[in-house]
């Protein structure tokens, strides 16, 4: 296991082994963190060399589970599995269709005006939230690990005969890699690799990937990114670490201006938003009891906490002594290996 290092000027250097890591927390040399599940340390002394080598992140695209891996040529120092984010097209559906039916109630609502985003150029919400969330999953490894490289498998939207120039110009799936490309571009080396190569190197290597898409191994879809990695920057071709690390976004209810439902008396109680009393949704709290929790709503005044991994609700009415808000959590994580959070 390695542990990603930052020094003392905030620069990500070479991650380090855990004994390592402890030894330097032990003398005093180090600080240790956490960055959403996974164990950093922060040295506290200035260093004069700071070498860093060349470390590429292998990503697997996929329709509902995605893999990246983070790797050197030397060592294979995470491999992460996430969920895809593809519920935002329905609820913009959704918004739309109820803030129509609201102009033939009498209930607040706003009046009908000109599309002010026609003519140009945007990409759609759903869109831009899969790959964007696949960005932001970069960014995050970006700051434990010094990325250099990125190596993306090329997915290509499905042609149809007399229609591959529409579906080429204006498929959601090309619009939104495009996209993707040109924002790596902007802070990282692009690789890129087609479906077909992956399978070669997969097989030249004699790596099996696993028929159960949706299970939580290494097999599943960090074998795809493995292999784009191995084929970026080279090294062992065994993988030396497939434990996987897996990660889903939070489902947010933003705000609704009532719930869709009528309770008693026909009246539409407000549903939704981005706070919890005196608190942000989602926020990672340090209870007495149970440990490391997240704020996922609230109840008669008192704070509901939930699992990180999961929308398992622990503690109903918390009370305000018995956990200490930390900080605010960007996804849902657990590690597949040990099957805690």
């Amino acid at each position: 296991m390695f542990v990603p290092v930052t020094s003392q000027t905030g620069k990500k250097l070479m991650p380090t082994r855990a004994n390592k890591a402890g030894m330097l927390i032990k003398k005093g040399l180090a600080t240790p963190y956490w960055s959403n599940g996974i164990f950093c340390i922060r040295l506290t002394y200035a260093t004069e060399a700071e070498y860093t080598q060349d470390i590429v992140v292998g990503i697997d695209p996929g329709s509902q589970k995605e893999g990246f891996t983070i790797k050197s040529e030397a060592h294979t120092y995470l491999n992460v599995q996430a969920d895809a984010h593809n519920q935002v097209g329905k609820k913009v559906a959704k918004r739309r269709e109820l803030r129509r039916g609201r102009r033939s109630r009498k209930c607040p609502n706003r009046k009908n005006r000109m599309n002010r985003l026609a003519n140009r150029e945007r990409i759609p919400a759903g869109t831009r939230a899969r790959w964007d969330w696949k960005l932001r999953i970069l960014d995050w490894l970006s700051k434990l690990y010094p990325v250099t490289h990125v190596c993306v498998e090329d997915i290509k939207a499905r042609t149809k005969q007399y229609q591959q120039r529409w579906n080429q110009s204006f498929s959601p799936l090309e619009v939104g890699k495009q996209w993707f490309y040109t924002e790596i571009r902007k802070q990282w080396q692009l690789l890129t690799l087609q479906g077909w190569e992956t399978k070669e190197i997969r097989d030249r290597l004699g790596l099996k990937k696993s028929s159960n898409k949706l299970s939580e191994t290494f097999a599943a879809h960090c074998v795809d990114s493995w292999c784009l990695a191995y084929q970026s920057i080279g090294g062992n071709p065994i993988p030396d670490n497939t434990d996987v690390f897996c990660i889903a976004p939070i489902p947010i209810r933003r705000r609704s201006l009532h719930r869709e439902q009528e309770s008693r008396g026909r009246k539409r109680n407000r549903y939704g938003g981005t706070r919890c009393l005196h608190t942000v949704k989602n926020a990672l709290v340090k209870h007495v009891k149970h440990g490391l929790l997240r704020v996922s709503g609230y109840q008669n005044g008192k704070l509901t906490l939930s699992e990180i991994s999961s929308s398992k609700q622990v503690v109903l009415q918390a009370k305000e002594n018995e956990y200490t808000i930390l900080k605010r959590l960007n996804f849902k994580y657990k590690d597949a290996t040990t099957s805690q959070t």
